[in-house]
């Protein structure tokens, strides 16, 4: 069982590891792979079927970067996932999943253990859920060292932010900006405005840990000018819930989700089949 809505990579100087693609092909789940023109040789020479989309240059040359620097340096990769979204909706979704470039594989968390899936059901059951509900506005999966098996953690939680795997309504009234947190920025727009996000734990990513692999943000920011300058920025635009904070041995944004606790979900009227659906999915001994 496969996502009935578009799934995008946004992929830079990545075209050798390729985490995200080969574990979307090893499940046997449909993308598309967004990357800039001068790459594009590249990646096509990895990645065949026509799966590999060129980011159109208007994106860049109109993106929001929400400073005065411009092009003086590289704009991250919400233009890539604005393109993602017109995409999207030029071809009649409704919603559509946008995911980072360094997720090694898919994690189904059930009765305190961590099973790497093997087919796109875990994607199937995500737009199911929120297609429940009137007001969700993004979900996505949760990163798998955040949610600890031994641990007794809810199915899903509820307006918190939404990174790297973002499964987003396209009719909401936004577009990524800013050069980078541009995840947390987006989450927060939708849940200042009263939507509510659904991140969840019963369906996992592996993700690489920032600025452990080569290309992306990691050449583009990282390794010259550390995470600062990124967390300065979120406190600019969301001061009002946000601050700086030393921890780790480097720079964070810290985020007050408290005020977001009042949105609450609310249920389409739509009737819902009865028992246990698990989508196909069975747990499977494996030599």
């Amino acid at each position: 069982m496969n996502p009935k809505y578009p799934i995008y990579i946004v992929s830079k100087g990545r075209w050798e590891s390729r985490l995200t693609s080969k574990a979307l092909e090893s499940m046997g789940v449909p993308y598309f792979i967004v990357v800039e023109e001068q790459e594009y040789e590249n990646y096509v020479k990895q990645v065949k079927n026509g799966k590999v989309l060129i980011l159109p240059s208007k994106y860049q040359l109109h993106y929001d970067t929400c400073d005065a620097l411009g092009a003086t340096k590289g704009k991250g990769p919400g233009a890539a996932r604005n393109f993602c979204w017109d995409n999207a909706i030029e071809n009649g979704f409704a919603w559509h999943w946008v995911m980072d470039d360094n997720i090694s594989s898919f994690i189904r968390l059930n009765k305190n253990a961590k099973i790497k899936v093997a087919t796109g059901s875990i994607f199937r059951c995500a737009e199911d859920f929120v297609g429940r509900y009137e007001n969700v506005g993004l979900a996505g999966l949760n990163y798998d060292f955040f949610a600890k098996a031994r641990q007794k953690i809810p199915p899903y939680i509820t307006n918190t932010r939404i990174y790297s795997c973002l499964l987003i309504r396209n009719d909401i009234p936004y577009r990524w900006r800013g050069r980078y947190n541009e995840d947390t920025d987006l989450s927060l727009r939708a849940l200042k405005d009263g939507y509510c996000t659904v991140q969840f734990n019963a369906f996992l990513q592996e993700k690489a840990i920032t600025q452990s692999l080569a290309g992306g943000n990691t050449a583009e920011f990282y390794q010259n000018e550390g995470t600062l300058p990124k967390s300065k920025m979120l406190e600019e635009l969301h001061p009002d819930v946000t601050e700086v904070v030393w921890k780790f041995k480097r720079w964070h944004h810290q985020v007050d989700y408290t005020p977001f606790k009042k949105n609450k979900l609310v249920r389409k009227d739509v009737e819902i089949a009865g028992g246990v659906n698990n989508y196909g999915m069975e747990l499977v001994k494996v030599k």
